[in-house]
């Protein structure tokens, strides 16, 4: 999968990643992340039962996705990716299996909804990954990830000052949108809608705080973070033959 490099999701599995959530600013940003899965899953039929999140041991959709009644399994590379989701309020009302990212261990159709979130920027295959995600989905995926639109166009740029700001910030890619539509459209699925997260890079709201979170909600309500925010949340449906 990622050959001598370790998984991507033991990081956002442990305990030094749900530090950079930690406070008033980490807790807005889980919010708005919540708040867009709340969004796309509630945009209409079908009703989502049952969800598999891939890479999902920081457990930050669980209890949104438990609270929405939908029976919920977080899939990691290995169990130290669990490290937070089995201490956390919900361990005991998900199930942790764990498997290759790139291979996952269920068959065709196997959960009505599957979400990947803080993944698809640092998988080495992203294709290989939106297959798999596809290819277990009996209806919807969500899943998010860094555009190169709005102030994520300079991250390249600017990402020394990110890691200055955030002091243990990871490298990732961006994708153009028609990138990773392309992607699902060729497993059959089509995109249904976006949720985009910030208008204010992530690491400056962790450094300033409220100001940030006010003009943040600003811009929001005046129509600028649907034109430039990120990352994007988006979802995508299976098409239904003719």
């Amino acid at each position: 999968m990622t050959g001598l490099l370790p998984p991507p999701d033991l990081e956002t599995g442990s305990v030094q990643y749900a530090r950079r959530f930690a406070g008033p600013s980490g807790a807005y940003l889980l919010d708005i992340q919540e708040r867009g899965l709340r969004d796309l899953v509630d945009d209409g039929p079908p009703l989502h039962q049952s969800a598999l999140d891939v890479g999902g041991g920081h457990g930050q959709l669980v209890g949104g996705l438990l609270d929405m009644g939908i029976q919920t399994t977080v899939l990691g590379s290995t169990a130290d990716c669990a490290e937070q989701l089995l201490q956390g309020a919900d361990a005991g009302r998900v199930d942790y299996v764990t498997g290759d990212l790139l291979a996952l261990p269920f068959p065709d159709g196997r959960f009505d909804l599957v979400t990947s979130i803080r993944l698809l920027a640092h998988i080495d295959d992203p294709d290989r990954l939106i297959d798999e995600l596809c290819r277990v989905a009996r209806y919807s995926v969500i899943v998010d990830y860094p555009t190169l639109m709005g102030a994520n166009a300079l991250s390249a740029a600017t990402f020394p000052i990110k890691r200055l700001i955030e002091k243990d910030t990871r490298t990732y890619r961006s994708f153009w949108p028609a990138r990773i539509e392309q992607a699902f459209r060729r497993n059959g699925f089509a995109p249904r809608r976006r949720f985009k997260q910030f208008s204010a890079p992530m690491g400056l709201h962790r450094l300033a705080g409220k100001p940030v979170r006010m003009v943040e909600e600003g811009l929001r309500r005046i129509g600028v973070t649907s034109l430039i925010g990120n990352p994007v949340l988006q979802r995508f449906d299976r098409e239904r033959k003719a």
